[in-house]
């Protein structure tokens, strides 16, 4: 299979790459600062692996939303 570079994608795959990539780096940033300003006693675990799990692609925001604080 042939590696496909930058250039040799057509304009609108160029924008959709951008358009993910901006909407993935936004949810790992909102994350963050959620997790900074949850109490650490509404965490369910530690603090620092749920940083480190939000560093994973999608998956790592979705789940510190999903699983990560206790109900406010």
């Amino acid at each position: 299979m042939a590696t496909k570079h930058w250039s040799d994608l057509t304009p609108a795959q160029r924008a959709a790459v951008v358009a993910l990539g901006a909407a993935q780096f936004t949810l790992a940033v909102s994350a963050w600062v959620d997790l900074l300003r949850t109490p650490a006693g509404q965490v369910n675990g530690r603090k620092d692996v749920w940083a480190a799990v939000i560093a994973v692609n999608w998956v790592g925001p979705i789940s510190w939303y999903r699983w990560g604080h206790r109900a406010r």
